[in-house]
């Protein structure tokens, strides 16, 4: 008799709280379960440490019969209790932490809404804070509910039941590996369409599928841009040319200057040689000026064609801004050459000017008769008298 019940105490286990042991239930209650674990006497599992969900009876969750595993939550000679929720969160921990070396995805239903960020009820309680739901900021988190998302595990710490998540941290990365493959297919010279997505002082960036490039103000336009809002706005649909690509530095320059006609294409056959045609002067450089004649195209006009007087620099009768007009001597768009002189224009006004003087002055009397004749002749004919 000593002896078998010597080979009985054998046989039991040495339980320690927090060992995971594996048990058959022997009878169902309605708020508890008896679970035979190998320990001297059967362990009780209340309906409470049976699902991290709501359970109204045992026998919902478990019939007599069933094996399960457990954790050990309590341990006295008489007294041994167990918890099914408790052994699979051990379990579940466990295989956070796997995921977590290898950086593995977790794919999981949203089940509850905070007002400050998401809960999923796993096995565990995960919590994803607002700033991580999205790329973007997100006021309201009511269409979220149910819905199943991939998620990273950025934080865990079993010890303190803390698991945060990230929805975030997956979409950069897919949005980095679409960056990616839209770099490697980019070409240079190739015309695509993008979207503009904002302006700044120096340009504007636009969306080339899923990558922003930059649309220097440089090249906006063939004419001079002072600010890019006046050619484009944000939301905009444009086309735009590829001038380099920089996978390393994700840097890609684009054009909208290269998509348009030039802009001596446009005023091919607009002007001919005599024509006079307005301008506005841009610049003023030792030796000469150069007038905008067109959106895009200005002109140089020597210092030797500004004035019909000698002058030392351009600056002592143009400024820069002021509008002009000057007589075309010869053009050739396709050779981009204008010339132009606004001295001949003074000079033709100076030479009307001229004309107009002298047919407006008094007429000279060529008869030979003057006032001093006639009195001469009077004072001759009293004096014979």
């Amino acid at each position: 008799m000593a002896e078998e019940m010597n080979n009985e105490l054998e046989g039991m286990k040495d339980l320690q709280v927090n060992d995971i042991v594996t048990g058959k239930v022997t009878k169902v209650e309605e708020k508890q379960a008896f679970v035979d674990a190998g320990y001297k006497v059967d362990g009780i599992v209340p309906i409470s440490e049976l699902s991290s969900l709501h359970v109204e009876k045992v026998s919902d969750v478990v019939n007599t019969g069933d094996e399960l595993d457990l954790k050990v939550i309590k341990i006295e000679d008489d007294e041994l209790v167990l918890s099914v929720r408790g052994a699979r969160a051990e379990k579940a921990w466990m295989n956070l932490k796997q995921r977590l070396r290898q950086e593995r995805l977790l794919k999981l239903k949203l089940q509850k809404l905070s007002k400050v960020g998401l809960l999923l009820m796993l096995v565990v309680r995960g919590f994803i804070p607002a700033s991580l739901v999205e790329r973007h900021f997100v006021e309201d988190f009511s269409d979220y509910k149910g819905q199943t998302v991939t998620l990273k595990i950025v934080e865990l710490d079993a010890e303190e039941n803390k698991l945060i998540l990230s929805r975030r941290a997956v979409l950069d990365e897919e949005a980095d590996e679409k960056k990616k493959q839209v770099l490697e297919n980019l070409t240079i010279g190739d015309t695509v369409k993008g979207s503009v997505q904002r302006l700044t002082d120096f340009g504007a960036f636009v969306d080339v599928g899923g990558v922003d490039g930059l649309v220097h103000i440089s090249q906006m336009a063939h004419h001079r841009v002072e600010s890019p809002g006046e050619i484009v706005k944000e939301g905009e649909e444009i086309e735009v040319k590829i001038l380099a690509v920089d996978a390393d530095k994700e840097r890609i320059s684009l054009s909208i200057k290269d998509t348009l006609p030039g802009p001596w294409t446009t005023i091919e056959g607009q002007f001919q040689p005599g024509d006079v045609i307005d301008g506005q002067v841009k610049r003023l450089v030792s030796f000469g000026a150069f007038v905008e004649v067109a959106p895009g195209v200005e002109v140089l006009v020597h210092i030797s064609q500004i004035a019909n007087r000698h002058i030392g620099t351009p600056g002592e009768v143009l400024e820069e801004g002021q509008a002009v007009q000057a007589k075309i001597l010869d053009i050739s768009p396709s050779e981009q050459r204008i010339s132009l002189s606004i001295r001949e224009l003074e000079e033709k006004e100076t030479s009307d000017h001229k004309v107009q003087r002298e047919y407006e002055a008094p007429e000279e009397d060529h008869s030979g008769f003057s006032l001093g004749d006639m009195i001469g002749d009077q004072l001759k004919k009293y004096r014979n008298d």
